[in-house]
């Protein structure tokens, strides 16, 4: 059986998008720090010595990175993923472009479709994906601007239009 070089783009997509799932899925939880009093001294480190992002993206297209993208902001907020269809009248919905830079650092947010209406979720979903810095390196890119739908439930639980699961 042979399969077309689109087909086996997609195939492969999908496979790399499956292992980061499972391995994001399989994270252990961090070990309880000994008492603050037999701690060493940390050692400065500049923001240059940075450590780099725990993976790299091996996504060929902005539209390929968008769902390792997403599958790293749902890693980092498993308990803020709304489960299931969404209600089909949503609080909030913006529309972000977000630029990665080659070592997964989020260099600039840009607002396409901004929910005005709520500007906590506004200040909250560029909260999220501040903290969530660095993403997976974007290896193939060099950098990177990939664009997500925020759906965002009254609750303040989100899903991302990547990996929605729909709406009722």
């Amino acid at each position: 059986m042979t399969t077309s070089p689109e087909r086996r783009f997609w195939l492969l997509t999908l496979l790399s998008a499956a292992v980061s799932a499972l391995v994001t899925a399989c994270k252990t939880a961090p070990e309880e720090p000994p008492p603050a009093s037999s701690l060493p001294e940390a050692p400065v480190v500049s923001p240059a010595a940075a450590p780099a992002p725990a993976r790299s993206s091996a996504a060929v297209s902005p539209r390929a990175y968008r769902e390792d993208g997403a599958s790293h902001i749902y890693g980092l907020n498993t308990n803020r993923i709304y489960k299931g269809k969404m209600p089909p009248l949503l609080y909030a919905i913006g529309v972000l472009n977000v630029e990665i830079d080659r070592s997964g650092h989020v260099t600039r947010l840009d607002w396409m479709r901004a929910p005005k209406h709520a500007p906590e979720v506004i200040a909250e979903i560029e909260r999220t994906i501040r903290s969530a810095s660095p993403f997976p390196a974007p290896a193939r890119l060099g950098k990177v601007v990939y664009t997500d739908t925020w759906l965002w439930h009254k609750s303040g639980q989100f899903q991302l239009d990547t990996l929605t699961e729909g709406q009722l």
